[in-house]
C-alpha cells in the first residue's frame, strides 16, 4: 500500500527524473514516486506543470489546505481505471431510490455499529457507558424501517448526539470538556480535533475511491449537488469512530496533545502546527495498522479497508451482491 506525504513547511515540490524532489530551506529531500499515494500540503508549496503532469502519469493525488488548516481542494487526476459500465449503474443506482436509501442505510447501520464498538470498548474500562449504548443500539435497530435518506440521517444525527455526550467519561479531562459538535470555526479544542481528523480521513477515503472504477461524485447518503465529491463522505461514516475518534482519545489520555496545542483562530480554536504534526503522525500510524479479517489468508491495513469497501460497494451496483458494511469486530 503506497504512503501520504504530508508537507507543512513552506518550499517547492518539483519532478527529480523519475523522483519526487522536495526542496525546503534549500534543502532537497528526494522521494521515490513508486511509494507515493497522495501529497498533503499544509503549507505553501510551488508546484509547476511538469510535476502535476508527473503526479498524474502516476495516479498520485494532491490534497491542499489553508493556513488554518481547513481542506481547500484536490488535485485529482484524469481517473485512469474509468469504466462507463460502472458508472452507468452507480449513476442509476442513485436515481433509483430504492438502491440509493439502502445503501444510505447500510453506512449508518455500519456507523452505529462502529461507535458501538467504541462505546464497549471502554465501557469494559470502567467508565460506565451502559446507558448510551443501550439507547444508541434502540436507535440503530430502526434504521432499516426508515423510508426516507432524510429520516436516516435525523437518526445519524441522534446517535452522535448520544455518543459525543460520552466524550467527556471517557477523555476525563476539564480542559477538554465537550458540550456540542460545532464546525466552521470548531468552538473548541475536541471540535477542532474532530474537524481536522474528519478531513483527513474524507481525503483518504478518496483517495482510495480514486483507486477503483466508483465515481467519487456520486454519493448516495450525502446528497451528489454542487459539491465536488459525496461518495468519500459516505464511505468515511464507517471509519470515523475508529479512526478519527479512537485517534483522540489515545493522543489527550496519553498527553501527546494538550492546551498548548491549540489556538484561537478565526473566532473559534484550532490546532497549531506542533498540533496538526501530533495527530497526522497518530492517525497515519493507524491508517498502517493491519488486522486480521475472517475468511482473508493475510493481514490488511485500514487503507486496505477502505478501499475494500469501496469494492463491495461496486459489487452492489455491478453485480446486485449484497452489501455488509464494514464492522469493527475485534
Amino acid at each position: 500500500m503506497k504512503k501520504d506525504i504530508y508537507v507543512f513547511q513552506n518550499g517547492r515540490l518539483s519532478r527529480k527524473d523519475n523522483t519526487l524532489c522536495l526542496e525546503i530551506d534549500e534543502k532537497k529531500h528526494y522521494i521515490p514516486v513508486v511509494d507515493v499515494g497522495s501529497i498533503h500540503f499544509f503549507g505553501e508549496v510551488d508546484v509547476n506543470k511538469s510535476l502535476l503532469e508527473f503526479a498524474s502519469q502516476n495516479h498520485i493525488l494532491i490534497h491542499y489546505y489553508n493556513y488554518y488548516g481547513y481542506y481547500v481542494g484536490t488535485y485529482y487526476p484524469r481517473e485512469y481505471l474509468n469504466s462507463g459500465y460502472v458508472i452507468l449503474q452507480q449513476c442509476s443506482a442513485y436515481l433509483d431510490y430504492e438502491k440509493r436509501l439502502y445503501l444510505a442505510s447500510k453506512f449508518i447501520e455500519g456507523a452505529a455499529k462502529n461507535i458501538l464498538q467504541v462505546l464497549k470498548y471502554y465501557d469494559r474500562r470502567e467508565k460506565d457507558l451502559n446507558i448510551s449504548i443501550s439507547e444508541i443500539e434502540s436507535l440503530a435497530s430502526i434504521i432499516k424501517e426508515q423510508d426516507s435518506v432524510e429520516k436516516i440521517m435525523a437518526i445519524e444525527g441522534n446517535i452522535r448526539q448520544i455518543y459525543y455526550q460520552e466524550f467527556n467519561k471517557i477523555i476525563d479531562k476539564k480542559e477538554f470538556y465537550f458540550s456540542k459538535r460545532s464546525k466552521r470555526p470548531p468552538e473548541d479544542k475536541i471540535n477542532a480535533l474532530i474537524s481536522f481528523g474528519n478531513t483527513i480521513v474524507y481525503n483518504e477515503v478518496l483517495s482510495q475511491i480514486y483507486q477503483t472504477q466508483l465515481d467519487p461524485r456520486i454519493g448516495f447518503l450525502h446528497s451528489t449537488n454542487d459539491r465536488r465529491f459525496s461518495l468519500n463522505l459516505d464511505i468515511a461514516e464507517l471509519f470515523k469512530p475508529l479512526l478519527v475518534d479512537r485517534t483522540i482519545f489515545l493522543l489527550l489520555n496519553k498527553k501527546q496533545i494538550t492546551s498548548k496545542d491549540f489556538k484561537k483562530e478565526l473566532g473559534g480554536i484550532l490546532l497549531n502546527d506542533k498540533g496538526r504534526k501530533e495527530f497526522i503522525q497518530e492517525i497515519d500510524k493507524k491508517l498502517k495498522t493491519t488486522v486480521q479479517l475472517p475468511g482473508i489468508g493475510h493481514r490488511i491495513s485500514y487503507k486496505g479497508l477502505i478501499r475494500m469497501e469501496a469494492y463491495k460497494i461496486q459489487k452492489y451496483l455491478t453485480e446486485n451482491k449484497p452489501y455488509a458494511p464494514f464492522e469493527m469486530k475485534w
